[in-house]
This record gives C-alpha cells, structure tokens and sequence, in this order.
C-alpha cells in the first residue's frame, strides 16, 4: 500500500513538472501574454491534464515569479514593470560579471580547454544561426543557454543555484526585446576573452553586455532613453 502511494506521489510530480515546463514555454514564447489570465480547468484541458498537477504547476511558477496571484482568485502572467527590470538587472549584473570572471579563470587553470567550453561555443553558434534564420524563439532560447552555460563552465554550484532562479525571468524578458547586433557581437567577444582564459576582460565585456541589454530591455518595454532610468 504504501508502495503505491509513493509511486503516485512520483507520478504526479513527474506530470506537475511536465505541467510546469509547458506553461513556461507559453510564458516565454508569448502565447500566454503578459497579463493574461490562466484558468485552472482551461490549462489543463489544454495540456490534457488532470487539473491537480495544473494546479501545483500554477503555485510553482508563481513562486518563480513568471505568475502573479489575482486580488481574488487565480493567477495571471506577470506585467513585468519599470521596478521589476530594474530589480532583476540589479541581481543579474554582478552575478553574470562574477560567472566570466570564474569561467575564464577555470580555463587558464586547466590542462586542456574544459568540456564546458565546447558546449558554449556551440550555444553561441546556435544563437548566430537563430539570427541569420530570423528565428526569433530560438534566437531567445539559444543567448539565454549560452548565459546558463558560462555558469556551468565557471563550476561554482552556489552561484549556478542562485543563477537558476533568475533563468526563466530573464528569458521572459529577452523575449519582449530584439537582440541588436551589436549584443551579439558582444557575446562574441565574451566568449573569446573567457576561451582564453583572461579574467578581466571576460569581467569588462559581460559588465557592457549586461548594461546594453538594460538599456535595450527598458527603450523596448517602456521608451526610456536613460541607462539609469528609475
């Protein structure tokens, strides 16, 4: 018996998850807008699930911060205002500089290039690819792996958890965005100073790609000029 409740309980996390990374992706990919508001039993006719696992889904993402809790009853996708990007650059800045500093002094200090650094390379690739093809969806996808994969190749798991709580929100927001070409070159460049093993100049050129990417975030979302913009 409690054999068979065990394996329920693993069930229903297996379809909570999958409920989860599903409404994510429709977050992301705007099929679910900023402000829209999500219905239990709607979701989970579409996802064709039971609503339990919906439901958990629900809770989970607001905790992510991607849902917001209505005054009265159920869930929306979160408006992302002038405070909330603001706030988020604030934590996303030292914490991306800190990463390329650490995964290029992981570099200098190994025998041969870290098996990390090829699976960066190949995001970065994937991105340009994304770019040429004008393929919006995975443009986002492919610059958010390529930040999630400078924290793996830094080899810091305290750093790597704390960056995991941001990843879904900054891909939220790379999406509401054009990447110019100019970023892009920018995480060329990063990637060089980091594939060489140069500390501070991987520090310096995530520090300017981090503030762009602000700047553009807020001109997008709201028309601010001003880097600084409150």
């Amino acid at each position: 018996m409690a054999g068979g409740t065990e394996q329920a309980g693993r069930a229903r996390t297996s379809l909570s998850a999958l409920a989860r990374e599903a409404v994510r992706e429709r977050i992301v990919d705007r099929r679910y807008p900023m402000g829209t508001r999500l219905v239990e039993r709607e979701v989970a006719e579409e996802l064709r699930m039971s609503r339990v696992p919906v439901r958990e889904a629900l809770r989970a993402l607001v905790a992510e911060g991607l849902l917001e809790l209505l005054p009265h009853s159920g869930v929306r996708v979160r408006r992302l205002e002038r405070a909330d990007v603001r706030y988020l650059y604030e934590v996303w800045e030292p914490l991306a500089v800190q990463a390329s500093r650490l995964a290029a002094r992981r570099v200098a200090a190994a025998d041969g290039p870290p098996p990390e650094l090829e699976a960066l390379r190949a995001a970065l690739a994937r991105a340009e690819e994304a770019a040429g093809a004008d393929e919006g969806a995975l443009e986002v996808a492919a610059h958010t792996e390529f930040h999630e994969r400078i924290v793996a190749l830094c080899g810091n798991p305290l750093l790597a958890r704390t960056m995991e709580q941001l990843g879904w929100q900054l891909q939220l927001l790379f999406g509401m965005r054009a990447e110019p070409a100019h970023m892009r070159a920018q995480h060329a460049d990063i990637f060089r100073h980091i594939a060489a093993g140069d500390e501070e100049p991987a520090a310096a050129s995530t520090l300017l790609h981090v503030r762009d990417s602000r700047a553009v975030a807020l001109r997008s979302l709201f028309g601010d000029t001003s880097l600084y913009t409150k």
